[in-house]
């Protein structure tokens, strides 16, 4: 798997795990899906996969700022797609008018990766005297993915498997990945904590030594080493879903990596596997794990979802992937695939907990 190239200095100023956006002046109140760093004037940056912002307004318009870095972002005002920002570092002042006088939702969605860059979001206002109206309501439920390009969703509206970076950054679709799929079918809130060519303890082909997922998982920013999350907020999964491994053991062990051969890198693999997911779930007696893995390393996870099951009984299972096309952008899952994928997570979920309120 190919890791995006871009490059972005970052300089931030503050930091805070949000799940809502204290409005400004004019400023519509948000609910935020996903990590965002907040800088001392409100305003937002965003980088991880799948981030997306719901608000409410009454009114006849809508205007949107934002700073779009590298980004692809689609807005949609009661759930019809009205505009999207795709120009690379491009400051956006939208104004959407027209609409019926009267309340109005909206939601901007993020759809590409950005490794190495983020994008800020401003504000919503509305336009023509409109009012802003209080954030819609987070849902009950909220489930956490953790992985790589599969769970980004790399390349997954393409038509094949043929793609140049361009193809890959203009046809991923987060929102259309299995993880936020799996998410609307339950009604959830979700996070999508996922970095293309990352592993557990080894990324595709050996690149960038010393980094892995668990090692970025703690930044509000995966591009930037701090702010790091130093609280869960409103954030309190009852279901994470990782999926890591394709990438530890995608590419053979080469001459001068830490580990001198397959059989210490699936062992270093399960040690950390356990080590992060312990942390994953502690003080945490509500939530469940789902881990997932493909014929290639399914039965390390296995082992790791054993050794877990040691301290927390009854909270960790495993989904094995099988019967993928894997025909979008470089071998990866499709749109067909994704529909799949979903399909065997919430199998899991339905199994695990059966239907009733989570909370």
């Amino acid at each position: 798997m190919r890791l995006l190239r871009a490059a972005a200095a970052i300089a931030l100023f503050a930091m805070a795990p949000a799940c809502a956006l204290k409005p400004g002046p004019g400023r519509i109140p948000l609910h935020v899906g996903g990590r965002v760093a907040v800088d001392p004037d409100e305003s937002l940056r965003f980088g991880w996969p799948g981030v997306y912002f719901e608000g409410r307004f009454k009114g006849t318009g809508l205007n949107v700022v934002l700073e779009n870095g590298s980004d692809r972002l689609r807005l949609l005002i009661d759930g019809a797609e009205r505009q999207r920002f795709e120009q690379a570092g491009g400051s956006v002042d939208a104004r959407i008018t027209g609409l019926s006088d009267g309340e109005h939702s909206f939601r901007l969605e993020k759809l590409a990766e950005t490794q190495f860059d983020y994008g800020r979001l401003i504000g919503f206002y509305p336009l023509g005297g409109g009012k802003p109206l209080p954030a819609p309501r987070g849902n009950a439920r909220q489930i956490e993915f953790i992985g790589d390009s599969w769970s980004v969703g790399w390349g997954n509206t393409a038509p094949g498997r043929n793609c140049t970076p361009e193809d890959v950054h203009n046809t991923t679709d987060t929102q259309q990945a299995f993880g936020p799929e799996v998410a609307r079918r339950f009604k959830a809130d979700y996070r999508i904590n996922a970095y293309s060519g990352f592993g557990v303890v080894r990324n595709y082909g050996g690149s960038r030594p010393g980094e892995n997922l668990p090692s970025l998982y703690p930044r509000l920013l995966p591009s930037a080493r701090t702010p790091v999350e130093t609280g869960t907020g409103d954030w309190h999964p009852q279901i994470i879903v990782i999926n890591l491994g394709t990438n530890d053991f995608s590419t053979p062990v080469h001459a001068g990596e830490a580990w001198p051969d397959d059989k210490a890198l699936r062992a270093a693999y399960r040690s950390h596997y356990v080590d992060f997911a312990h942390g994953l779930i502690a003080g945490k007696p509500g939530v469940r794990l789902i881990l997932m893995g493909s014929d290639a390393f399914i039965a390390d996870v296995d082992q790791v979802a054993a050794a877990l099951s040691k301290a927390a009984p009854g909270r960790v299972s495993t989904v094995h992937m099988s019967g993928l096309d894997l025909n979008g952008c470089d071998f990866h899952p499709s749109r067909k695939d994704d529909q799949h994928l979903a399909d065997l997570v919430q199998a899991e979920i339905e199994r695990i907990h059966p239907p009733a309120p989570w909370d």
